[in-house]
């Protein structure tokens, strides 16, 4: 039987450390944390390789008294409260008293402090928490604290952490959401020694916003506000346009204090899907204010996660100032002005019908069993000659249909590239039987017969699926075709997605991107992948970073590609799109020489099959 031991300080602090000190942004949140209740009003932060050699937080508050500097590195040492009862009734970020001497206990640290009582300050350094020196010092009022090598005697932590550029974009990350709270305060971040971060003092939530997110995100947020007798909520929330594919540009404050809410975050999210039909996360910055005995801020030590007393009321209350939000905006974006009708005739007027032919060559040499390209059936070798639609009238209406086009939406793509690629792919092994369409179901599904079969195919999904292995097929063979944007697009990116995207810039090239450098934090997109056709670039880019994101860094560069390459088939032709029998015809033979016809590349079916045994059941032909 193994017997009971008690364990030593040092130990013991090591490990209480652990749950306080996750990583280098969880020193910078402490210590930052520590600045503000100080009343500080200019925080520098300063970081050296992610945090991992050196953090630097210099302030300009109120210091500590000489006779308690050395006590402020005791665990449980704290100026917030002094008795539990004061746990019910705080409104400061600090209360547990762990931060200071976790963080010792696992680095060399220096601090220098002074109030305004004195003409001096004071110095202590301390490694792995035991004290080397203690002694006056010149500085100026406020405090000064530098966390070198952290980590340096538990070198086991030191194998969890990550790049030390993902371990800087946390840390600048948490000082973007302290600063989004704390406005009327200057922060600046320096990452080896370059500026990474500046906020300047304003009474406006807005000015931070814009300072942290850039000028798209300031012009698509929405105002917030509502009060009841216990808690009130206000702030700002995202229109559509600013939606990501992820939570990461979401931020909840309780009382001033960051914390992460899934009650709250459904109760916003759900709210949203009441007026907008999206599939990503609405960007918001909420600031719940309500009365501290309601809540309880001690659940977890790094203090990110409170309970609410009655979350029921927090729930509805969220939802309610979002909803009322959302609907007073929508409802003055939709005020009708008054129609001028001298201008609407005039665009009548202009809408002519106009229609231009452009032939198009075939030069066929191969035969391939199930298209007869001598016949009329299929593809006259000879010309043919696609109607190109040129104008549309006032209403958005198409004047002229596409006729005897083997268009499917693909831009950029002539029609021989379209066939090159067909012929290429029939040296595959047929997976599907020759098949002969019948028609178009509710323009989105394509009917055709196998035999004694019916089957029913998703247009869109095939096309997709189609696309997708002939984008996976040139990544794997170096060939991918980028076509140069007319103008380049420009995109400013926060420094965390800067980061991914620095982290993964050989998967962009490797897939067709050709990116530069535009500055701090900012990206100019020059060349994208032919195969994307006509698509919003920005959005695209944005949510490859969104899927990376999410993917963390073990996943492997082939898991990228293929994600990368599921984003991009948006040029697929969609539902509802009107396709004539040589568009049907020429999208399911090419579907029959891929290698996996039967699933999209987001898992779904693109085919049903359905058996002439299976109908006249049905029917009640056969038993």
């Amino acid at each position: 039987m193994k017997r009971i031991n008690l364990l030593d300080i040092d130990t013991s602090n090591k490990i209480a450390a652990g749950e306080v000190v996750e990583r280098p942004f969880s020193v910078v949140k402490e210590l930052v944390e520590n600045s503000l209740d100080a009343n500080s009003k200019n925080i520098t932060v300063e970081i050296a390789d992610g945090g991992q050699k050196t953090i630097k937080i210099t302030d300009d508050g109120e210091g500590i008294h000489p006779e308690d500097i050395e006590k402020a590195f005791l665990p449980h040492a704290t100026s917030k409260i002094s008795l539990i009862e004061d746990i019910y009734s705080i409104n400061t970020f600090g209360f547990r008293g762990e931060a200071l001497a976790s963080i010792a206990a696992v680095s060399n640290t220096i601090l220098k402090t002074r109030t305004t009582d004195f003409d001096f300050g004071s110095e202590i350094s301390i490694s792995g928490g035991k004290v080397n020196s203690l002694r006056e010092c010149a500085c100026n009022v406020g405090s000064s604290i530098e966390v070198n090598d952290l980590f340096y005697n538990v070198p086991a932590r030191l194998k969890f952490m990550k790049s030390t550029q993902r371990e800087a974009a946390l840390i600048i990350d948490i000082v973007e959401r302290l600063a989004l709270v704390n406005s009327n305060v200057s922060f600046k971040v320096y990452s080896n020694s370059n500026k990474a971060l500046t906020t300047f003092s304003s009474n406006d939530v807005t000015d931070t916003i814009r300072a942290i997110y850039g000028k798209s995100v300031y012009e698509n947020i929405i105002p917030i506000e509502k009060h009841s007798d216990i808690a009130s909520v206000h702030g700002y929330i995202g229109s559509a346009e600013i939606s990501r594919g992820s939570r990461n540009n979401q931020s909840i404050f309780v009382n001033k204090r960051y914390v992460k809410n899934k009650l709250i975050t459904t109760a916003v999210e759900n709210a949203f899907k009441s007026f907008l039909t999206i599939n990503k996360y609405p960007f918001f910055v909420l600031f719940i204010d309500i009365f501290p005995e309601l809540i309880d801020v001690n659940v977890h030590p790094t203090k990110s996660e409170i309970k609410f007393k009655d979350e029921r009321f927090i729930f509805k209350f969220v939802f309610d100032a979002v909803h009322e939000a959302l609907r007073k905006s929508l409802k003055d974006s939709f005020r009708i002005e008054p129609l001028n009708l001298n201008d609407f005739e005039r665009e009548e007027r202009s809408n002519l019908k106009s229609v231009v032919q452009i032939p198009i060559d075939f030069k066929l040499d191969v035969k391939e069993p199930g298209i007869d390209f001598t016949s009329n059936n299929g593809f006259d070798n000879t010309k043919e000659f696609m109607k190109i639609e040129t104008n549309r009238n006032i209403y958005g209406e198409s004047i002229d249909t596409l006729e005897n086009a083997l268009s499917i939406k693909e831009a950029s793509y002539s029609l021989n590239k379209e066939l090159s690629v067909y012929l290429e792919q029939s040296k595959f092994e047929a997976k599907l039987p020759v098949l002969n369409i019948i028609g178009q179901f509710n323009d989105t599904y394509i009917l055709a017969q196998g035999g004694e079969e019916l089957f029913i195919i998703d247009q869109h999904a095939a096309h997709e699926k189609i696309l997708f292995e002939q984008y996976t097929d040139s990544v794997n063979n170096r060939k991918v075709v980028a076509q140069i944007l007319a103008s380049p697009v420009v995109i400013e990116l926060s420094t965390e997605d800067f980061v991914l995207y620095s982290e993964n810039i050989n998967i962009f090239k490797t897939t067709g991107f050709n990116i530069d450098i535009f500055g701090q934090n900012t990206i100019s997109i020059r060349e994208v992948p032919i195969i994307l056709g006509n698509i919003e670039i920005k959005s695209l880019f944005l949510s490859i970073i969104d899927n990376l994101k999410a993917m963390g860094s073990g996943e492997a560069v082939e898991v990228k590609y293929n994600k990368i390459a599921t984003l991009s088939c948006k040029s697929a032709v969609k539902a509802k799109d009107k396709l004539s029998t040589l568009e049907m015809k020429a999208l399911i033979e090419r579907l029959r020489f891929i290698r996996e016809p039967f699933t999209c590349p987001h898992g779904r079916p693109t085919i049903i099959k359905i058996t002439l045994t299976e109908l006249e059941k049905r029917f009640k032909r056969i038993q």
